[in-house]
């Protein structure tokens, strides 16, 4: 809708190009969110017409910067993978695994790990190994790509 697809839900769900039980259920949750609201003054009861609120335009302007920082479709498909924005808003500086973790309290040690694993083979993340200390531990940055979507993230802890 921040691009310029009318909040209609069939251009909506054709510009998504999710399956329609998944696309009901996101726009649901975004609804829920308070991202996104019926438009009270448009419509067919059978085919309702969406609108961002404040809050979600805001959110579509992140998102738009996110999506303009990633340079080819190749890439894209690292974007919608489930972790990986919310750890790149984290790596703007060197994180060890267990802040990354305790600072995404919903995600596995798994996840994280397989996330990181693909971030740092695009060379979205780097992996440094802090020997300052007496125990060597490794250290995650986000790098090339992926601090230009810490940036246009811009999220101030």
């Amino acid at each position: 809708m921040h691009a310029g697809v009318p909040g209609r839900q069939a251009p909506l769900l054709a510009a998504s190009g999710a399956s329609r039980t998944s696309f009901a259920a996101s726009l649901e949750h975004l609804v829920e969110l308070g991202l996104l609201e019926r438009n009270p003054g448009h419509g067919h009861p059978l085919r309702p017409e969406f609108r961002l609120t404040p809050k979600g335009v805001r959110a579509a302007e992140i998102a738009s910067r996110i999506v303009n920082a990633v340079p080819n479709d190749n890439e894209f498909s690292l974007l919608r993978k489930s972790w990986t924005v919310p750890i790149l808003a984290l790596t703007a500086t060197p994180q060890r695994f267990s802040s990354i973790r305790s600072d995404l309290a919903t995600i596995t040690d798994r996840a994280l790990s397989a996330s990181l694993v693909r971030l740092e083979e695009r060379e979205w993340i780097r992996r440094d190994i802090n020997t300052t200390q007496r125990v060597p531990f490794p250290t995650y940055c986000a790098a090339n790509t992926g601090i230009q979507i810490n940036r246009a993230i811009d999220l101030r802890v």
